[in-house]
């Protein structure tokens, strides 16, 4: 396909999942991802992008056993720094370690988020456009009855137990959109928000000032895919947090919170039931099948999203 722009707002590992069976169905260089930096940390001198990091490595081909870091990878480093009583919570591989460290480096030499990822999406053979939301700090704190937490502390280290109070970003308001981002946006034929976590993986692109007002005005078909499926979290803590923010868990939920940003709300079948409730929010809705199970999976569910917001089997419109 040629000549259509589909842009899709990403978080983690749901979000490079269904990027990679899109770009077994499109062609890539008509893909723009928009990549959620909230949850970026420094780790050891190093800036380490982790949703970023996901999109590259699946489109690379390269994911990890467990959707995070490289295929294969070892820990060698991680080890001998646990070994001389080194912070070692946070899990980097040994390969994975390379790509902090060029990232790093073009960082502390005057480039910017943008470059370094544009850099390492080239080395790494990706025909997908990869955007950061911003090149500027623009962390997620989980406010929590122990008190606020850094999103890493509390997803990584404390393994994410515990209800969630709500969130801050202190650093949204001075955000600026990264080169491209809201062209990228207002110029699409199509835009999805892919199916990640609503609180801390979409939630703070939309924070990003521009971002919110260019998907509203937006031209495009905008989708949104559930990240929740039969009341529950595919990947993650979304469910937790719905629950714990008071909120029912179901796809639903998630679809009250795109009300007036997207056009179609696609659910997975089994929430088939729910179809009438979500229209009743005023947007389409469509239950297809969304889980993405190995590479098949994750062909099948671009090529429903695109049927179900009215591109044909080539991505062309219907």
């Amino acid at each position: 396909m040629t000549g259509v722009k589909i842009t899709v707002l990403a978080g983690g590992i749901g979000a490079a999942r269904f990027l990679a069976g899109l770009q077994r169905v499109v062609d890539p260089t008509s893909i723009t991802a928009i990549c959620n930096v909230s949850d970026d940390l420094t780790w050891h001198g190093l800036h380490v992008s982790p949703d970023i990091d996901s999109v590259l490595y699946t489109l690379a081909g390269e994911e990890g056993e467990h959707g995070w870091g490289v295929r294969g990878d070892t820990t060698v480093v991680l080890d001998e720094l646990r070994a001389l009583g080194g912070d070692a919570w946070f899990t980097i591989g040994d390969r994975d370690l390379a790509t902090h460290l060029l990232r790093t480096a073009r960082l502390l030499n005057g480039g910017t988020l943008t470059e370094s990822t544009a850099a390492l999406a080239r080395a790494r053979g990706v025909g997908v456009t990869v955007l950061p939301v911003t090149d500027d700090p623009h962390p997620t704190i989980i406010r929590t009855a122990e008190g606020d937490l850094s999103f890493q502390d509390y997803f990584v280290r404390r393994r994410a137990q515990g209800d969630v109070l709500g969130f801050d970003f202190p650093g949204a308001d001075a955000a600026r959109p990264a080169p491209g981002v809201l062209r990228a946006i207002g110029e699409a034929d199509l835009v999805v928000i892919a199916p990640s976590n609503p609180f801390v993986s979409i939630g703070p692109l939309l924070l990003v000032p521009g971002v919110r007002q260019t998907l509203a005005d937006a031209h495009a078909r905008r989708v949104a895919v559930s990240p929740i499926v039969g009341g529950a979290a595919v990947k993650g803590p979304a469910a937790d947090m719905l629950r714990s923010l008071g909120h029912e868990v179901s796809a639903l939920a998630v679809a009250s919170l795109y009300r007036g940003l997207v056009d179609l709300f696609v659910l997975d079948a089994v929430d088939e039931a729910l179809l009438s409730e979500v229209r009743a929010l005023g947007m389409d809705a469509l239950a297809v099948d969304t889980m993405m199970t190995g590479d098949e999976g994750r062909e099948r569910v671009a090529r429903n999203v695109l049927a179900a917001a009215g591109f044909d089997a080539d991505g062309l419109p219907a």
